[in-house]
């Protein structure tokens, strides 16, 4: 398995963003080919004696890094990418990140 996580740097109006995210971004993101499973973090983002920056995470997984390629050369990827630079437009805004799983 592949995943695609996406931490999303903490917005000046953090309701106006949700709601763009949720309404728009998800539902654009949801018609990538290949996707298996969509998930976005709930409540605040925390981590050990700091605050990390991070408003949403979102984790999209998918079968292979080949799956994960071909989703965003896809015209609904393209239009997806395209899309952050809507609501995350400074860079930093949204760190991606692209990783392989197993289970241990």
């Amino acid at each position: 398995m592949a995943r695609l996580m996406v931490l999303y740097g903490t917005p000046k109006d953090a309701a106006a963003f949700d709601k763009y995210y949720f309404e728009t971004h998800v539902p654009l993101a949801k018609k990538l080919p290949g996707l298996r499973k969509y998930e976005v973090s709930q409540g605040a983002v925390g981590s050990p004696g700091r605050d990390p920056g991070v408003h949403r995470i979102a984790i999209l997984h998918f079968d292979d890094m080949a799956a994960i390629q071909a989703a965003f050369a896809s015209a609904e990827g393209q239009a997806t990418v395209a899309d952050v630079k809507v609501f995350a437009p400074e860079e930093g805004d949204a760190r991606i990140l692209l990783f392989e799983t197993r289970q241990v």
